[in-house]
């Protein structure tokens, strides 16, 4: 299994990875002025690209500057500067791995507070009970919208490539706005992108198709699944094994598969409906069936830190192994089992009785690590989550500032 696990992996566009080991991405928060990466994501890109995992993916990147998903996300369109996305492109393959870029458009997940657009399939918000205010009802996207969204995914992949990226991941999990579409919770319409799953996918599909178009084909191209929602009612493991048939002609390389979204946090272990509480590879169970139909090859994020939890992922026909806070811990990590050495750092899990709380702590407690490997130092998993939180909403609250000084200098609107 050791040798499965640092085998090379050929994916169909003639992209080799060096090993089956991915650092899957995470969203950093750390935009400079202008959302644009910085030196701070080149430290930490330039940490991970030593640590000897065969492919880094990054946070997601945003294709529309007037829709984050927080005021510090990095922005990719046709108006921004390409340099500093080719010093980060260096840096992330300087390690001898490859490097893709993960770009997303948060459609209704963006903070009420924000300024910009909270566009939807339709004009359902996030539920989170009495938190639910966190987040404004979203408006309904028109044809042109919809149309224009496409053709920024597009520019963003073309632009992601001209960087020196070796291939991008769409992002359609996590119930953000491609997976808003999918979802037949969120999607209400009645039009071409609504009611049967084939319309519901009409938007992946179509970006898929102006990505591939846009990028050469030795440029990979990748897509974060949902393999459920875990809402009842909500996208499933059926509904995965059907999109991913979909994506097998478009020249799909690799399917990413995850779980969940803001309304049930199944990314950190803990849904809704709490049909998962593994503790470790939360989606194992869900990627065995996929795996057994799947015409493209998969790779399984979620709560793998573990090096016999990689080899059984492996095992049962997965392709790929992608870890966040593992790596995060243990920069590192590939290296040592490659030695045959684990990590000697691991975070418990939080287990408050308000998971959506909960989910948002881990993440800021995840993000506090990752700016200390941005300054050069070593991470510290007893990290409280109270106070990772508390910081985490201090630094969100000087980042607003910033980014609404940079929309009205720049004239964006909300028309567009």
């Amino acid at each position: 299994m050791v040798d499965e696990l640092f085998s090379p992996l050929l994916l169909r566009s003639g992209q080799v990875l060096k090993n089956r080991i991915a650092k899957a991405a995470m969203e950093e928060n750390m935009a400079d002025d202008g959302q644009l990466p910085g030196e701070r994501i080149l430290t930490l890109y330039r940490r991970w690209a030593t640590g000897g995992a065969g492919l880094l993916i990054t946070g997601n990147v945003m294709v529309h500057a007037e829709a984050l998903t927080g005021p510090a996300g990095i922005v990719l369109d046709q108006y921004a500067p390409l340099k500093p996305f080719t010093e980060w492109a260096k840096v992330a393959k300087s390690g001898g791995g490859m490097a893709w870029m993960q770009i997303n458009h948060p459609g209704r997940q963006v903070p009420a507070d924000m300024p910009g657009v909270a566009w939807g399939p339709s004009d359902i918000g996030v539920s989170l009970g009495r938190r639910s205010s966190r987040f404004g009802r979203p408006t309904p996207m028109t044809p042109q919208q919809i149309d224009d969204t496409v053709t920024r995914f597009a520019i963003t992949a073309h632009l992601a490539e001209k960087a020196g990226f070796d291939g991008v991941e769409i992002h359609a999990a996590h119930g953000y706005l491609l997976s808003q579409f999918l979802s037949p919770l969120v999607n209400k319409r009645t039009d071409q992108w609504g009611g049967s799953l084939r319309n519901r996918a009409r938007l992946l599909l179509d970006i898929v198709r102006a990505i591939r178009i846009a990028v050469s084909p030795a440029f990979a191209v990748a897509v974060k699944l949902n393999s459920a929602d875990f809402q009842r009612g909500g996208f499933d493991a059926d509904d995965a094994r059907q999109v991913i048939e979909m994506l097998e002609p478009l020249g799909v390389d690799l399917v990413e598969l995850s779980g969940g979204s803001y309304e049930s946090p199944a990314m950190t272990g803990r849904p809704a409906d709490d049909r998962t509480q593994a503790r470790e590879a939360y989606f194992l169970d869900l990627a065995k069936d996929l795996v057994k139909t799947s015409p493209l090859p998969l790779m399984l994020t979620g709560g793998i830190n573990r090096r016999v939890t990689a080899e059984r992922v492996l095992y049962n026909g997965v392709a790929l192994v992608g870890m966040g806070t593992a790596l995060t811990l243990t920069p590192d990590l590939p290296r040592r089992w490659w030695d045959h050495r684990e990590a000697d750092r691991t975070m418990e899990p939080l287990t408050w009785s308000d998971k959506a709380l909960a989910a948002t702590a881990g993440m800021a407690r995840v993000r506090h690590q990752m700016r200390r490997l941005a300054r050069g130092r070593n991470t510290k998993p007893d990290t409280s989550p109270l106070l990772a939180l508390i910081s985490e909403r201090r630094k969100q609250r000087s980042a607003l500032r910033s980014y609404r000084a940079w929309l009205a200098a720049t004239g964006k609107t909300k028309a567009n």
